[in-house]
């Protein structure tokens, strides 16, 4: 769905351009036997590893550079997993648990541990991870009430992904943190209220028509 004239842009637009990268990996993935639910368990493993470095080595570097390719290959398989499910007819139950659940352990995963490195708030860091549950909540309760899973931004998973990928290169390069820091986690924890409010309202509206 386009978004219109009066949404805030999202990451979440750019979706079926990055899905038609993907397309020509879904069948050899396929192919080769693998199944949706591999590539989502695949993506929380990874997701798991890279939260574990992080808290590991909080005040070292080198873990923070590894936070923009671990999201970004988290999104391709987010993606790859959802497309095999959908175009090979591979859908399942369990994997629809599993995606939304491995969806929400990731995120926790990944910034969770961000409580720990120097500069960071331990409590807008969990703020933020608790909106973004909520967040998630309200996209999938959508469904509940007869709406379609809601995905609306301004901050869904993909901007997430974004924002902290940066953050984790900028910091990993050797920008100190500082006010900037909190100031980001900030903005972040407004626009996922926005967000939380956003999704529950159109849901209500899309199941009332």
């Amino acid at each position: 769905m386009q978004p219109r004239a009066r949404d805030i842009a999202s990451i979440y637009d750019l979706k079926p351009r990055f899905q038609a990268l993907l397309r020509p990996l879904v069948r050899r993935l396929a192919a080769a036997g693998v199944t949706p639910n591999q590539v989502t368990v695949a993506a929380l493993v990874l997701s798991l590893g890279v939260g574990g470095l992080v808290a590991w080595r909080p005040a070292e570097r080198w873990p923070l550079l590894l936070l923009p390719a671990a999201l970004f290959t988290r999104m391709a398989l987010n993606a790859l997993d959802g497309m095999m499910a959908r175009e090979l007819d591979m859908k399942s139950h369990a994997g629809a648990f599993l995606n939304e659940l491995g969806d929400v352990l990731s995120d926790a995963a990944l910034y969770v541990p961000l409580a720990f490195v120097p500069g960071f708030s331990a409590l807008l860091v969990h703020v933020t991870v608790l909106l973004a549950v909520v967040s998630e909540m309200a996209g999938v309760v959508s469904v509940q009430i007869g709406a379609s899973r809601r995905y609306d931004g301004p901050m869904g998973k993909s901007d997430r992904a974004f924002v902290f990928g940066a953050m984790g290169l900028a910091l990993g390069l050797g920008i100190e943190p500082g006010t900037w820091v909190t100031v980001v986690l900030g903005l972040v924890i407004l626009l996922l209220s926005v967000t939380i409010v956003r999704r529950a309202r159109r849901a209500v509206v899309e199941a009332t028509r």
